[in-house]
């Protein structure tokens, strides 16, 4: 069972208040001390599952009591051990369980990660540069080997996981930062695979090369599934490196054959990876926002839910057209 630990900095004459609606939470134990004269420290033991129950209390009371402020810890272990009681009335042992609920990060961890991932830092751009320039030479080479460790160090599921993240919250400010990333992130191979493309003939031998030159409708398959594979990982805190090889499989080996295309003018043959890039960056982030919406990301204030859901509607919509629009334009080409 992992736990969180919440540490709340609140005013003493609001500790009584606090501590009354405290009794209503899902919480393991807790102990209060005093800060100063003025304030008191409140230690919440919870489960992470019930962490994001506390963090929505905590940030609806904030919204009143700037006073309020709270920090949120990962505990690595508690003594004297926690055991879980699975206790079943007799009378209840035949009915069917509750069906399980994805057990996630609170929105308020995930918010802090997908900012940071949403913005255009020196180490994000050296990381593009060298993925791009290794993506390049193992495309070039005909080598799977390289071009899999091209993508290990891709940085590209993090702009894109942030821009589907918040077009479910409705933050119109992160989602333009995200995109804008997105975009950033997309040129940089593109123009050191174009410079490629300029200066030297194109890798007509690569099956590297040539395996991003055809597109298939089960390509949308493949993307749809990196895309929900990162959004899940994403929710769940695991370790995105493996994930993200795969959300670089769909937009990398892409965007580099696309790139050495414009570079040297084949104009012409520049239309499948740009199709195949087009449809795998539309099916990524339309699988990301339907896993962030189905593991019951969203705001707590009224005014907020109501722009969340305005915005995930026409995300989807917009999206989903696209793709759509896309899949038309694949199935004429190839039938």
């Amino acid at each position: 069972m992992k736990l969180q630990l919440i540490e709340v900095y609140l005013p003493k004459k609001s500790m009584e208040n606090f501590h009354q609606q405290l009794q209503d939470l899902s919480v393991v134990t807790h102990w209060h001390s005093d800060e100063s004269e003025k304030y008191s420290l409140v230690r919440i033991l919870v489960k992470a599952s019930h962490s994001e129950e506390i963090l929505n209390f905590l940030e609806l009371n904030a919204e009143y009591n700037e006073e309020i402020k709270a920090l949120l810890f990962n505990l690595q272990t508690y003594i004297p051990r926690i055991v879980e009681e699975k206790e079943q009335d007799e009378d209840t042992k035949d009915e069917p369980s509750p069906k399980a609920e994805l057990i996630r990060a609170s929105r308020h961890e995930l918010y802090n990660v997908v900012h940071t991932s949403s913005e255009i830092t020196y180490s994000f751009t050296w990381f593009l540069l060298l993925s791009a320039i290794v993506a390049t030479v193992g495309i070039v080479k005909d080598s799977p080997a390289i071009v899999i460790g091209a993508m290990v160090i891709a940085p590209l599921i993090g702009p894109f996981t942030s821009a589907a993240f918040a077009s479910v919250l409705g933050d119109f400010i992160l989602m333009r930062q995200s995109v804008i990333t997105s975009m950033y992130g997309l040129s940089i191979p593109l123009i050191i695979a174009a410079i490629f493309g300029f200066l030297f003939t194109l890798p007509a031998n690569s099956q590297e090369f040539l395996s991003r030159t055809d597109i298939q409708i089960i390509d949308i398959a493949v993307a749809l599934a990196a895309g929900a594979a990162g959004a899940l990982s994403f929710i769940k805190r695991a370790s995105e490196a493996l994930v993200g090889v795969m959300v670089s499989v769909a937009l990398l080996p892409p965007a580099i054959v696309l790139g050495m295309m414009v570079g040297a003018a084949s104009w012409q043959n520049a239309l499948t990876p740009l199709l195949l890039l087009l449809v795998n960056v539309n099916s990524i982030i339309l699988s990301a926002i339907l896993v962030f919406w189905l593991s019951g990301i969203k705001p707590v204030n009224w005014q907020e839910i109501k722009t969340a859901n305005t915005s995930r509607k026409y995300s989807l919509i917009f999206v989903g057209v696209i793709i759509l629009v896309l899949f038309t334009a694949i199935y004429l080409i190839k039938f």
